[in-house]
């Protein structure tokens, strides 16, 4: 989803080439019909859209429940829109120029990481549960909405749980990739996680100063 037609044609044959099924749109307006009606694996989309912006798309998919991964194209390489980006609920973030062999690589990593795997399995701590075969979450029972990428870093979570973990380490593990040494992605999306997971007691999410996060159990106070 482009607002240069020339480069969304591009990508798409790219992509189809690759053995992708592809939809182009044009416009704010237009992505948000064709991903209800298409009900795409990924989007890739443009920040600057005719219509409005390719944030704000990003935002109503968001708010209405649509969990698709989102990879931006933009020519907006500060760190801040690419945190911005990220923590409005977008996957990955792709700068112009760009190589379409990077394009292509980054859609299979963020498809890999956002998808079961053959391998699946369900992966339990305390009254936390997370299984990636129907790819849902359920603390106590309840279930919990989360994004791809809030899936994959709980995941990431529960594989290494009572493991203190670096924000260097979720970085390349969840994104596989880093932000030129910025970290504080990690942090903003422990932060949501933390108001899904942890709104019920106790808190499983905890930040060790100075070094990263670790899932478990709060430790009990001496009487």
């Amino acid at each position: 989803m482009d607002d240069e037609e020339y480069l969304a044609d591009l990508v798409a044959t790219a992509l189809r080439y690759e053995g992708f099924d592809t939809r182009t749109t044009g416009s704010h307006r237009e992505a948000i019909r064709h991903t209800r009606e298409f009900r795409p694996d990924l989007i890739v989309l443009d920040v600057l859209l005719p219509d409005g912006s390719g944030m704000d798309t990003c935002r109503q998919l968001r708010r209405d429940g649509v969990q698709t991964p989102v990879l931006f194209l933009t020519a907006r390489d500060a760190t801040e829109d690419k945190i911005t980006g990220l923590s409005i609920g977008g996957d990955d973030y792709l700068t112009k120029p760009f190589s379409l062999q990077e394009l292509i690589a980054r859609v299979r990593v963020v498809l890999r990481r956002t998808q079961p795997s053959k391998d699946s399995a369900k992966h339990v701590f305390a009254d936390l549960e997370l299984d990636e075969d129907a790819y849902q979450v359920r603390r106590a029972g309840v279930l919990i909405e989360l994004t791809p990428t809030e899936f994959t870093l709980l995941r990431y979570l529960l594989i290494n749980a009572g493991r203190v973990l670096t924000k260097r380490q979720i970085l390349e593990h969840v994104w596989e990739y880093d932000f030129g040494g910025n970290d504080a992605v990690v942090q903003t999306y422990i932060s949501y996680l933390r108001r899904k997971v942890d709104a019920t007691e106790p808190a499983l999410i905890h930040t060790v100063p100075r070094v990263g996060y670790a899932l478990r159990l709060p430790e009990r106070r001496p009487d």
